[in-house]
């Protein structure tokens, strides 16, 4: 039974932990080197997939079912393609209070180039690209880079790690504090008067046996006797 627990226990964790890393790696800041090579913006289908697009009072539609979203098409430097959606997310979660997407796509769209005269830009993005689910990360921000090995050190996903560390060791501590202090000594009275219950019942029982052989050996005294 306890390796039972300890199998549900684990896979409880460990199901957490996929979940919480998810989360994490689909909301926070990540780093694209590319060559933008268009811009266009299409009426975009979102339905069971709205989940990975902005809400329609934060983007530039006004229906929830059908969007007019803006597209940048880009190519990394081993030639693999890759698309961005440019929505802004107001103040929705991830919550970049992003408010300037026309100003992303002109920016894109200034920095747009070929093969022969490639300009590498470093997009700023969340989420995912998942082709099957037609969903697509989010640009946030543009910025021109020297070439297509320039090193984007994430700063805020650093000092967002530490804190997180920093909030998870706290929790933890307080959560020993805690059971030390409040829950220990609580579960040690419950258990003295589980014993003593159990103790009060066990000499409860032994005085009803007493009785019932004394009672019972006077029935048999008197049936025997004549």
């Amino acid at each position: 039974m306890r390796y039972k627990l300890r199998y549900v226990r684990f896979g409880l964790f460990f199901s957490i932990a996929i979940i919480v890393v998810a989360f994490f790696h689909y909301s926070l800041p990540q780093h694209d080197i590319v060559r933008i090579t268009g811009t266009y913006n299409r009426v975009t289908a979102v339905g069971k997939n709205q989940i990975f697009y902005a809400r329609p009072d934060a983007s530039t539609s006004e229906a929830s079912t059908t969007r007019d979203i803006r597209f940048i098409e880009a190519v990394r430097e081993n030639n693999n393609v890759i698309v961005y959606r440019n929505e802004d997310t107001g103040w929705i979660w991830p919550p970049y209070f992003k408010w300037d997407s026309s100003n992303v796509q002109a920016e894109a769209s200034n920095l747009k180039s070929d093969k022969a005269s490639p300009v590498w830009v470093s997009i700023t993005h969340y989420g995912w690209r998942m082709s099957w689910l037609s969903i697509y990360p989010n640009a946030v921000s543009i910025t021109e880079v020297a070439g297509p090995s320039a090193t984007i050190i994430p700063w805020f996903n650093i000092v967002f790690f530490i804190f997180f560390a920093g909030l998870i060791t706290y929790l933890y501590r307080a959560w020993i504090r805690f059971r030390k202090n409040t829950l220990e000594p609580i579960l040690a009275d419950l258990h003295d008067q589980l014993d003593q219950i159990k103790a009060n019942g066990q000499a409860s029982h032994n005085k009803i046996y007493v009785r019932w052989v004394a009672f019972k050996a006077i029935i048999n005294g008197i049936f025997r006797n004549p």
